[in-house]
């Protein structure tokens, strides 16, 4: 009888192991009719206090769409010490890194633009890549702009190919930097009032790479007469394309409307995956 039963637990085990072995075969196998394939990872940056759930979704759309398949996580210490897990088998499978910050809450960026250097010259010396893409939400916006602007002349680092910029706090946050919501932006794009950060990536800017970088910038609207996502105004996210000038090869923007368009659920909308997965990887 105990046989019996282990005989037959141990079938369902295999047939259990067997059908998730194929749902995720189904949900990272590949579409050439929609998407192109590249060995150039695209690395997910979270925002102040983000973690897994940051990117989670996005990542999962990716995957079930067969645009894109997550390859390995990248844990960055709080001295900068980088440690990868998983397992990526170089090939065209437009691999996916998840970056999670263990100092999820550090507000001073060149420290955060130097974890993203690190992040990169690990996977340069693990995996030999020589270009990258980037989606990043909130702070992770900064931790970019600030890795670019501190590091984008350097060619010998991996160089920056695609840019989605999530929720961008590029001139501030509200209740912070634009306390009473009053800030505009002028006929050239140019906010009128400019927080220390937007003036320190304004100084050094040139060090952008130049005609190389495909940018998309989402940013939320609820609708409510904030002109914000909440927490970030447009006027704030929408000081990025001032910022870049002509350095960009191309920029576009989106807003996204509504309550889903919220600071922290704009990286659960279906809306901004279909923007992304198309921007990134779509024909």
């Amino acid at each position: 009888m105990f046989k019996r039963t282990f005989t037959l637990l141990g079938t369902f085990v295999i047939a259990l192991t067997l059908i998730l072995t194929a749902q995720t075969q189904a949900a990272t196998k590949q579409n050439h009719s929609k998407y192109n394939y590249s060995q150039t990872p695209t690395i997910f940056l979270h925002g102040y206090g983000g973690g897994p759930s940051s990117a989670n979704n996005i990542i999962a759309a990716a995957q079930k769409a067969g645009a894109a398949q997550k390859v390995l996580t990248a844990h960055v210490s709080r001295s900068g010490h980088v440690t990868l897990s998983g397992k990526w088998q170089t090939g065209k499978v437009n691999p996916l890194v998840q970056v999670l910050f263990t100092n999820n809450r550090e507000s001073n960026y060149n420290n955060d633009a130097r974890w993203v250097k690190n992040v990169l010259t690990t996977l340069q010396k693990r995996y030999h890549i020589t270009k990258f893409n980037v989606v990043a939400h909130s702070m992770g916006n900064l931790a970019l702009m600030y890795y670019e602007v501190n590091y984008g002349k350097q060619r010998s680092l991996p160089q920056l190919q695609k840019q989605v910029d999530l929720a961008g706090h590029f001139d501030g946050i509200l209740g912070m930097d634009d306390k009473a919501n009053r800030n505009h932006l002028l006929a050239n794009g140019k906010p009128q009032h400019l927080n220390s950060s937007y003036r320190y990536m304004l100084k050094h800017r040139n060090n952008y790479p130049t005609k190389q970088v495909d940018v998309m910038n989402i940013y939320g609207n609820l609708g409510d007469g904030s002109n914000s996502d909440g927490s970030v105004s447009n006027v704030s996210a929408q000081s990025l394309k001032y910022l870049l000038g002509s350095k960009p090869k191309s920029y576009v923007e989106h807003m996204i409307k509504g309550s889903n368009a919220q600071h922290s659920k704009l990286h659960d909308n279906d809306e901004v995956n279909r923007y992304i997965i198309q921007f990134l990887w779509g024909k």
